[in-house]
């Protein structure tokens, strides 16, 4: 696949993903009646924008496909439209706030249905053990005690009931010995400081998988929507633990992707053919939607955080002071994100 093809995959997914959240917030802001001034695909330079006589609502698509607007009046300053952002109930702006963040989950899940229901899904029952001496490990989880048909039910009391859990725990947390609990013969038994072996990865130590699961035969709709949600569920806790992890030092800044790096594991994922590319669909699509709920300044969760306040309070911030919070914060975003480009750019030539 030619780097000009992996471009526009990328370009695509991007613009599908910003423009389904920004639709979040559009939808529910036309059904609450808020007067919107711009619906922008992109930030920058505008390339293309068609102003609606009947609404008067400019639609634009900008030239950097690193995000995207509504833009309400009255949500970042004072307005004396009735219709405005400001003058919606709580509860509205709340809604609209939010309807962003929960397309883009609410789509990641819809996406890993689909995905679940063309893949082979695998449980947690030990079918066999890879030989690790032809990979350079020298340790196996197999010496620690884990037996074939073993069924692993948790992960150093962390439960897991699909593949996707199990290998995720194993990753982030067998860099260490593990206390597994197992069913053997009908019976729980906890295995004592399982050591399985490591691979390090830009200076991170993880945990590896070292033996095949069994593959689920009967699946049918039931099994598809419990692996999908089990999957879902999953891929926003690897989203918060990720950053947790990079806040207390166990991942390192080399961790960190931005539209660069996002777009090359996209071009990787498009190689590797649909399945792949669909499921790196999903996980960028939730990982958007729950880190726009951080409660950062100047993104979603920010916003629903002063909202959420004001409910408390019962007393709006005033715009002023709102703003300037946002304008720190979304500096602070700005930067960050011209700091991550220039390390994934630079990571593509080392």
């Amino acid at each position: 696949m030619s780097t000009v093809v992996t471009i526009i995959i990328a370009l695509f997914v991007f613009g599908f993903l910003i423009l389904i959240h920004e639709l979040g917030h559009y939808t529910f802001a036309r059904i609450f009646k808020v007067k919107i001034n711009e619906f922008s695909i992109g930030m920058g330079p505008k390339l293309l924008w068609y102003d609606s006589k009947k609404t008067g609502i400019r639609y634009s698509l900008s030239m950097f496909p690193i995000g995207g607007y509504v833009a309400m009046a009255g949500e970042d300053d004072e307005n004396d439209d009735p219709n405005s952002f400001d003058k919606k109930p709580r509860w509205q702006r709340f809604i609209i706030t939010l309807a962003g963040a929960a397309v883009n989950i609410v789509f990641g899940f819809l996406a890993m249905i689909v995905l679940t229901s063309i893949i082979n899904i695998g449980n947690t029952k030990v079918d066999d053990f890879i030989d690790g001496s032809k990979m350079g490990y020298e340790v196996s989880s197999s010496q620690s005690g884990l037996q074939k048909g073993d069924v692993i039910t948790h992960i150093d009391g962390k439960r897991v009931k699909i593949l996707d859990e199990l290998s995720y725990e194993i990753m982030r947390r067998g860099y260490e010995p593990l206390d597994v609990t197992v069913i053997r013969d009908g019976e729980e038994i906890v295995l004592k400081d399982v050591v399985f072996p490591t691979d390090e990865q830009q200076g991170q130590v993880f945990g590896v998988m070292d033996f095949k699961v069994q593959r689920v035969e009967d699946k049918n709709i039931f099994t598809v929507l419990s692996f999908s949600w089990n999957k879902s569920v999953l891929i926003v806790r690897m989203c918060w633990e990720s950053l947790f992890d990079l806040i207390t030092g166990r991942y390192t800044f080399a961790a960190v992707s931005g539209p660069v790096g996002i777009s090359s594991a996209i071009g990787s994922a498009a190689r590797a053919g649909f399945a792949s590319l669909l499921y790196m669909v999903a996980l960028i699509s939730i990982n958007l939607g729950v880190m726009n709920l951080l409660p950062i300044p100047a993104l979603d969760g920010g916003r629903l955080i002063t909202i959420i306040i004001e409910m408390i309070t019962r007393k709006p911030i005033p715009k002023k002071i709102e703003g300037m919070i946002n304008g720190v914060g979304l500096s602070a975003l700005l930067l960050l994100s011209v700091i991550v480009m220039v390390k994934d750019v630079i990571q593509l030539f080392v």
